[in-house]
């Protein structure tokens, strides 16, 4: 009787197994992603690499060396070396505020922190230069003072920390959030202050998320073009940074500099990239670390 009822189950299951259709909805969309992320993004990077170096290293070293090539690296460094730690600092204060506090305008705030993501960077660039320049608000007490923010490094710099404002504070708020209260009053009860808390307790636990807002930061700050297009004048030599270097350059026709310059722009977005996988790795290891 058993066997005879295996018998029927396996005959049962085989016609299961024939009459229902193989789906094709996965392979087809999995072409459709490949297809549309070669177009898109894996050719045109492919480009940029090819028509930097098709000529040999020779040239492409040699468009490194350009006195208005280096002037842009060294003015997207130094404008993130000023962007970064300021939004840092911004950043853990008001994940620390919004995290550990319940107060009146809470909700606003959160919403001001998200402005720089719906607002278009070409729009913050001309919110700035409506402010500081010479017809905005403050222009005539500033030009009173000989003090230039718009064409200048003020300006890049504001517009800089504008759009780069966000990633600081929205990494770490899920992870003071998750962190909870409970060391930081442990550590109160122990006799540590306010700062001793804060560095030996709060810093250690949120390290990881910080420290993705800060690749995220970086990478925001030395790629930004929109905002920092309008407030800069993009004076070569002068107020012109890295992505602006390679539309100027490739406006002149000089695609070999604009193209070693994307280069410098790509490898860029893939250390960050790579980055920001071991982080994530790190975090996702720690969180199963504190669920066991």
């Amino acid at each position: 009787m058993s066997s005879v009822t295996n018998v029927n189950g396996n005959a049962a299951s085989e016609n299961n197994s024939q009459t229902q259709p193989k789906s094709w909805i996965p392979t087809i969309l999995i072409g459709i992603s490949l297809a549309f992320l070669g177009l898109f993004l894996y050719i045109p990077a492919a480009n940029v690499f090819y028509q930097a170096f098709h000529k040999g290293i020779g040239p492409f070293l040699s468009n490194l060396v350009q006195p208005n090539f280096l002037h842009a690296v060294k003015l997207t460094v130094l404008i993130a070396l000023i962007a970064v730690p300021i939004n840092t600092i911004f950043g853990l204060a008001t994940a620390w505020a919004v995290a550990r506090k319940r107060f009146p305008g809470r909700t606003l705030l959160l919403s001001i922190i998200d402005l720089p993501f719906a607002v278009s960077p070409v729009v913050a660039g001309l919110m700035i230069v409506l402010l500081y320049g010479r017809q905005g608000w403050f222009g005539g007490w500033l030009q009173a003072h000989n003090i230039n923010i718009v064409f200048a490094l003020p300006g890049m710099v504001l517009a800089t920390m504008f759009v780069s404002m966000p990633f600081v504070a929205r990494e770490v708020i899920p992870v003071l959030e998750e962190a909870g209260m409970d060391q930081e009053e442990a550590a109160y009860t122990l006799g540590a202050n306010s700062l001793q808390t804060f560095w030996r307790v709060t810093i250690p636990n949120i390290r990881w998320g910080l420290l993705y807002g800060l690749i995220l930061t970086n990478a925001r700050s030395m790629g930004e073009f929109g905002a920092v297009s309008v407030v800069s004048g993009n004076i070569a030599g002068k107020t012109q940074t890295l992505p602006l270097f390679v539309e100027e350059t490739y406006k002149q026709y000089d695609t070999e500099a604009a193209y070693a310059a994307a280069v410098l722009l790509a490898l860029l977005a893939v250390v960050t990239l790579v980055a920001k996988e071991i982080l994530e790795q790190k975090t996702g290891a720690s969180r199963k670390t504190k669920a066991h």
